[in-house]
């Protein structure tokens, strides 16, 4: 496989556009429910695919019917999904996702089979035999803070393999303990909160259409730089994004699209940053492959909505 991607598996269910939570048994309609594979590793791994990857996903679900759903989701999508381990009676994590008309996301959620995955759910050798793995949300996989898992991590990347990670909660104390990934890992790119929040002695990020919030992000990625990766790149929705590297700091805006749902511009960024990598290009260049895989996603419903193709992707940055 060309990539191996690790970690969080949800079904997301959405629904748009939502301007409130109607009271007692009222019915508010909508324009459009969908059911979706996703997660740090699910949704990136079906956007990966879709930018022409070849791409195995490893994690834990559960052996419910949404988890039945999640499989067939993936398989449809051209996603090796039979290493996902199947937990007898645990619930495959799953969040309703109430759509705003802005294309904002507040969620509902159940983290579900995630929390319990461990290195003796993965496959070491598709691990071994992948070109770039994808860490998907270690903050909120627990089990996979283990050394034996650093110490594979330290050997894929001997060997020529590229590691990233992307993050999922914004919790401190989650974020805290996933620092530990950081000197095992090549690039990690999680958004601006999580950056000041996984950052020691970093302030938070204030909204701002002044470089406030450009500036707190460079602080937070130089921080996170000096405990082991490659790079750092900080996602700021709008804004853009933000590469830091030993080179210095560079700022990648955000392309102006029609912003419909933001679930899985994360994801889509990161699918399109790897692919950048895996196709020999440089980390900035690769960044605006992942600008671009996050304005597609944004023009429709769910983390795989948008993204027909790499060249169709691609041409957003003519």
């Amino acid at each position: 496989m060309t990539v191996a991607t690790v970690g969080v598996h949800i079904v997301d269910i959405l629904a748009r556009p939502v301007e409130h939570i109607p009271e007692g048994q009222d019915t508010v309609l909508v324009d459009q429910i969908r059911m979706t594979a996703a997660g740090s590793a699910a949704g990136t791994a079906v956007d990966l695919v879709k930018l022409g990857n070849d791409v195995v996903t490893m994690g834990a679900i559960g052996d419910d019917e949404l988890g039945g759903f999640l499989l067939a989701v993936l398989g449809r999508h051209g996603v090796d999904a039979s290493r996902l381990v199947r937990r007898a009676g645990e619930q495959t994590a799953a969040s309703i996702l109430p759509i705003r008309p802005d294309g904002g996301r507040p969620s509902f959620h159940v983290p579900g089979a995630n929390l319990g995955v461990t290195l003796a759910d993965l496959d070491a050798a598709a691990l071994r035999g992948a070109r770039a793995v994808h860490l998907g949300g270690m903050d909120v996989t627990f089990g996979l803070g283990d050394p034996a898992f650093f110490a594979l991590l330290d050997e894929l990347r001997a060997s020529g393999t590229i590691v990233t990670m992307d993050l999922l909660s914004e919790l401190p104390d989650l974020l805290g303990m996933a620092r530990a990934f950081l000197p095992h890992v090549d690039y990690v790119l999680p958004n601006e909160t999580q950056a000041a929040l996984m950052a020691p002695a970093t302030e938070e990020p204030r909204p701002a259409g002044d470089g406030t919030v450009v500036a707190a992000a460079e602080r937070a990625a130089r921080a996170l730089l000096a405990e082991g990766p490659r790079g750092v790149i900080v996602t700021l929705g709008a804004e853009g994004s933000l590469v830091v590297t030993a080179d210095g700091a560079r700022h990648v805006p955000a392309i102006k699209t029609e912003v419909v749902d933001t679930t899985g511009c994360g994801d889509a960024y990161c699918a399109g940053f790897l692919t950048g990598l895996l196709h020999g290009h440089d980390v900035m260049t690769a960044a605006t492959w992942g600008t671009a895989a996050a304005a597609r996603v944004a023009t429709g419903l769910g983390s795989d909505a948008g993204i027909t193709g790499l060249d169709s992707t691609l041409a957003l940055l003519d």
